[in-house]
C-alpha cells in the first residue's frame, strides 16, 4: 500500500476528507502530516487519527532549498510515495519537486487556468472570480512542478457562481466539492489509475 504525507497550512478540512474516505475506503497509508506552522487545526487532526506529524516553516531554513532538503529527509525517512498538498500556502521547494517526479499533487479551487499563479488562494480567488463576472468557477486537482499551479491537470470540478454570491459562499460551495474530489484524486494516484503523458492525465477505468 503506497504511503502518503499531506502538506497542510490551516485547519485541514481537505485533510480530513481524505483520512474519512481512506478509512471507508483504504486505499493508501496516510503516513505523515507536515504542517506549515505550529497551532493550525490540521495538527489536531492527524493527533487524533494518529497520524504522524512534524511542522516545516520556512522561516526556519536559511534557503528554499534548505527547507526542501529537510523535507526531502523527513519524506525518505518515512518511505513516503506521494505528497498531497491540502490547503498548502507555501511554495514547494524545487529540489523537493525534483525528488518527487510526478508524485505531488495540489488542489486548486478555481478552474485552471483561470485565477491561479501566485497571489491566488484562499478568498482571494474566490473574490477575483466574482469581480471578474464568471458564471462557473470550480477547483482543480493537478500535479504539481516548479511554477505555481501550472501542472498537469488530474480532474475539475465546476461550481456555478450565483448572483448574490459573496467570496465566502462560493468558497464554502467550492470546499464541498474539493473533499469529494481530492480524496478521488488520492485513491486514483495511489492505487496505479493514473497515466501522464506530457499535459495529458488519463484515467483509467
Amino acid at each position: 500500500m503506497k504511503r502518503v504525507a499531506v502538506f497542510a497550512s490551516g485547519s485541514g478540512s481537505d485533510f480530513q476528507s481524505i483520512i474519512d474516505a481512506n478509512e471507508r475506503e483504504n486505499f493508501c497509508e496516510l503516513s505523515l502530516l507536515v504542517a506549515s506552522k505550529e497551532g493550525i487545526f490540521a495538527l489536531e487532526r492527524a493527533k487524533k487519527h494518529g497520524i504522524e506529524s512534524i511542522v516545516c516553516s520556512k522561516k526556519d531554513y536559511a534557503t528554499p532549498e534548505a527547507m526542501g532538503n529537510a523535507l526531502i529527509d523527513a519524506c525518505t525517512k518515512r518511505g513516503i510515495d506521494y505528497i498531497v498538498l491540502a490547503g498548502y500556502l507555501s511554495m514547494i521547494p524545487e529540489n523537493l519537486i525534483r525528488a518527487f517526479p510526478d508524485r505531488i499533487i495540489n488542489i486548486h479551487p478555481s478552474l485552471i487556468p483561470g485565477f491561479c499563479g501566485k497571489g491566488y488562494y484562499g478568498l482571494n480567488v474566490h473574490r477575483a472570480a466574482i469581480e471578474y463576472g464568471v458564471k462557473i468557477s470550480g477547483l482543480t486537482v493537478h500535479f504539481v512542478d516548479e511554477h505555481y499551479d501550472s501542472g498537469a491537470i488530474i480532474l475539475q470540478r465546476a461550481v456555478p457562481v450565483l448572483d448574490d454570491d459573496t467570496p465566502e459562499t462560493l468558497q464554502a460551495r467550492i470546499l464541498d466539492e474539493e473533499h469529494k474530489a481530492l480524496p478521488l484524486a488520492v485513491r486514483l494516484l495511489t492505487t496505479g489509475k493514473l497515466v501522464k503523458e506530457g499535459r495529458k492525465v488519463t484515467i483509467l477505468q
